[in-house]
């Protein structure tokens, strides 16, 4: 065990476990032989590709919108801001409870994301050049519009997230290392308090794009670092300034952060649907960028990658099977 304390408990993970399980099923964990023959190290994919928005975050957005609105049952309306799969996850569980959402997304954010955000029910909204400034305006509309400001980051998110990092020890107990990209630090944070209410000696890995510094930056110095840009095509890693909360979590319990290259992200990618045939966004390829660099390291371990999401456009995912990484504007 690791000496800091947990967000929460087995039995609020457990509750949270039955009530995102109501709406999604646990996704599967497989270990492709074509994976290990490539990385020279048993590969277990956690498939969180596999659930009704394409990724991960649709398990945090449901436990923060039934806590929010047992606590506040009259609410008027939820407003975040995103790059796509935590908006996705916000419009879809908002649209289950009733409740209306406006989410933010910055200029020549993904039309994919933002069409896909749109057909759940919510309201989407263009301002800023990255991230961190949509993130920004909406806080600033929730306080003039009396509407609830969803961040990014909160214990009831990590809480409903952390149950993919539940289905996947129970599954496969004996891994040596998982490796996670990092964004603004749910993921991560779910697997290593879930590892240490296990008590499991797993490493986990963190990843992140090199392009998008602040993760990397904040572990060297050991505390929020932001970073002077994001500028990936990863989009789910593409953030600037990083939560003091996340960092501090990720600084106490994670063995390291691991940065992969725009190319190294695009070669995954296409290693994903050449190995497994999956479609794989590029903060979803990350993680399994970042176990073929480290290879060697890992030669003959029992490893797994968290698929995080398969939200890619067609424009770019053909660009990427077609040999070229995405710029990025």
């Amino acid at each position: 065990m690791n000496s800091y304390e947990t967000a929460f408990g087995m039995t609020e993970l457990e509750q949270a476990a039955t009530l995102v399980h109501r709406v999604v099923p646990p996704t599967p964990q497989y270990a492709w032989p074509k994976l290990k023959k490539r990385a020279g190290c048993t590969v277990w994919v956690k498939h969180e590709n596999h659930t009704p928005t394409g990724a991960f975050k649709v398990r945090g957005g449901l436990v923060y919108l039934d806590r929010l609105q047992r606590a506040d049952p009259k609410i008027p309306g939820v407003i975040s801001a995103t790059r796509g799969n935590h908006g996705q996850s916000i419009a879809f569980a908002a649209a289950r409870s009733g409740i209306p959402a406006t989410i933010y997304v910055p200029h020549n954010n993904s039309l994919d994301q933002n069409s896909a955000i749109a057909a759940f029910g919510a309201r989407v909204v263009e301002f800023g050049k990255d991230f961190d400034e949509a993130k920004h305006e909406a806080f600033r509309v929730a306080a003039a519009e009396g509407l609830h400001f969803v961040p990014s980051f909160h214990k009831d998110l990590v809480t409903g997230v952390a149950t993919y990092a539940l289905e996947l020890f129970r599954a496969v107990g004996d891994l040596d290392a998982v490796y996670v990209g990092v964004g603004m630090g749910s993921g991560i944070s779910g697997l290593l308090t879930v590892r240490d209410l296990l008590g499991l000696r797993t490493e986990i890995i963190g990843v992140g794009a090199a392009k998008a510094p602040a993760t990397a930056l904040s572990f060297a110095a050991g505390r929020a670092t932001n970073a002077p840009s994001a500028r990936t095509f990863a989009d789910g890693l593409a953030t600037r300034e990083p939560n003091a909360e996340a960092i501090a979590t990720i600084c106490r319990g994670a063995a390291r952060i691991v940065e992969v290259s725009e190319d190294e992200i695009a070669e995954a990618i296409r290693v994903y649907f050449d190995d497994a045939h999956q479609v794989t966004e590029g903060a979803g390829a990350a993680p399994l960028a970042a176990l073929l660099q480290e290879r060697q390291r890992m030669a003959n371990k029992n490893v797994a990658v968290v698929l995080s999401g398969g939200n890619i456009e067609r424009a770019r995912y053909l660009q990427v099977l077609g040999g070229l990484t995405p710029p990025v504007a």
